[in-house]
C-alpha cells in the first residue's frame, strides 16, 4: 500500500470510528448537554498524523452527523466543528512542535483551556439561535452549566486520549499504518497515568451524580 492510499484509508477509518462513537456513545450530563468521546478519536488522529488530519476528520464527521442524526442543522454542525478543532488541533499543533511527554501534557491541557474559553463565547452567541432559548437565559447558565460541562468534557477527553495514545500507536505500527521506524515519544510516567485514571473516575462519578444515579 503506497503512502497516499494508506493515508486516505487511515482518514476514512478515523471518520468511520469517530461517527460510530458519536452515534452510540452519547451520555446525558445536564439539561440538553451530552458527552460523547468522539473527540478522543479525532485528537488521537491529530497527535499521530498531524493537525490537518484532525481538521479533515472533524469537518467530515460533523457534516455527516448534520445530515443523518442531528436536529440542530448547520449551526449545530459549526458548533461541533469549532468545539472539536479547538481541542484536537490545539493539542496536535503543540505536540507536533514538542514531541515528548511534556508536549503531550501541555497540548492536551491547552486544548482543555482553549475549548472552555471558545465554547463559552460560542454558547452565548450561537446557542440561542439554534436552541430557541432567549440570550438572557443562556447568559444565566453560562457559568453554572456550560462552564462545568466544558471542563468535564475537556478533562475526560484529555485523560482518555493520554491513556489510549500509546496502545493505539503501538497497534498502528504493527499494522503498518504508522512507520515502525519512527521515533516513539518518551515513555509515559506512572504518575501521569494514575492522574489520567483519577480524572476519568472523577468525571464519571460527577456525571452519575448529576443524573441521580449515585
Amino acid at each position: 500500500m503506497n503512502t497516499k492510499t494508506r493515508k486516505i484509508t487511515m482518514i476514512a477509518m478515523l471518520c468511520a470510528v469517530t461517527y460510530v462513537v458519536m452515534a452510540v456513545g452519547r451520555v446525558p450530563v445536564i439539561l440538553f448537554l451530552k458527552y460523547d468521546p468522539s473527540d478522543v478519536i479525532v485528537t488521537l488522529g491529530g497527535l499521530i498524523w498531524g493537525p490537518m488530519t484532525s481538521c479533515i476528520v472533524s469537518v467530515t464527521v460533523a457534516v455527516i452527523e448534520m445530515i443523518t442524526v442531528s436536529d440542530t442543522g448547520i449551526l449545530g454542525c459549526i458548533m461541533n466543528i469549532v468545539q472539536t478543532l479547538s481541542f484536537a488541533c490545539t493539542a496536535a499543533v503543540i505536540y507536533k512542535k514538542r514531541h515528548d511527554l511534556s508536549g503531550a501534557v501541555l497540548g492536551l491541557s491547552a486544548g482543555c483551556i482553549i475549548t472552555v474559553i471558545v465554547m463559552l463565547l460560542w454558547n452565548y452567541l450561537v446557542t440561542p439561535l439554534y436552541m430557541g432559548y432567549p440570550r438572557e437565559a443562556v447568559a444565566e447558565i453560562l457559568l453554572p452549566v456550560f462552564l462545568p460541562f466544558n471542563l468535564l468534557k475537556g478533562g475526560l477527553n484529555a485523560a482518555l486520549t493520554f491513556l489510549l495514545y500509546k496502545p493505539v500507536i503501538t497497534a498502528l505500527r504493527k499494522s503498518g499504518f504508522v512507520d515502525a521506524s519512527a521515533k516513539p515519544g518518551r515513555t509515559r510516567h506512572t504518575g501521569m497515568l494514575l492522574m489520567a485514571v483519577l480524572v476519568i473516575i472523577t468525571c464519571v462519578l460527577f456525571i452519575l451524580s448529576l443524573n441521580g444515579i449515585i
